[in-house]
């Protein structure tokens, strides 16, 4: 059974989001909104860019097997899809996209195999490191050093993935291009 549903992330200064976005002008996106314990941001909103639940309700759900995969990540918040979620992006005729990390790729694939995953690869560390700096002058050393180690965490987990499809800088079109590509080879 092939999927309309496709995992597209990778590592924080990736470029996954972008490469999202893009796609809009490919297919009818519908995004697969994950549940998230962390706290709303400004701009935040229930459902954008998560639907936010305190502890006790995200605990509730793990217990009533609601989710299809979570996890608790670096910043101790959990994160998690629930089935009805994937069941809404599934009926909505759309072409659907899940962003999320590594570890909820493997539970993926081994729930629902039928998702196909594709990996946005950063050319290099330095230039991930760049692009995080570019978005965030202010950061600090630490932040940059956890990002740079959970980034080196996920690179060698590549191999979870379908695909992997290097964005290079500068090159954003020609990624958005090649994962277009990779989905309307899937969906047939």
């Amino acid at each position: 059974m092939s999927s309309k549903i496709f995992i597209v992330s990778g590592p924080s200064g990736a470029g996954e989001d972008s490469v999202i976005e893009g796609l809009k002008k490919y297919f009818q996106i519908e995004r697969v909104i994950t549940t998230t314990t962390r706290s709303m941001r400004a701009g935040d909103s229930p459902g954008k860019p998560y639907y936010f639940i305190s502890q006790e309700e995200f605990q509730k759900k793990i217990a009533q097997d609601e989710l299809a995969e979570h996890a608790q990540e670096y910043n101790n918040n959990f994160y998690g899809v629930t089935k009805d979620e994937l069941e809404r992006v599934k009926n909505s005729g759309n072409i659907g996209i899940w962003k999320i990390e590594y570890k909820g790729v493997i539970t993926a694939k081994k729930k629902f195999p039928e998702i196909k995953s594709i990996y946005i690869a950063p050319p290099s560390l330095e230039i991930l490191k760049q692009r995080i700096l570019k978005r965030n002058p202010d950061v600090s050393e630490e932040y940059l050093k956890e990002r740079m180690d959970y980034t080196k965490e996920w690179m060698k987990h590549e191999d979870v993935y379908a695909y992997k499809v290097v964005n290079e800088e500068g090159k954003l079109e020609e990624t958005i291009a090649k994962v277009a590509e990779i989905i309307k080879e899937n969906i047939g």
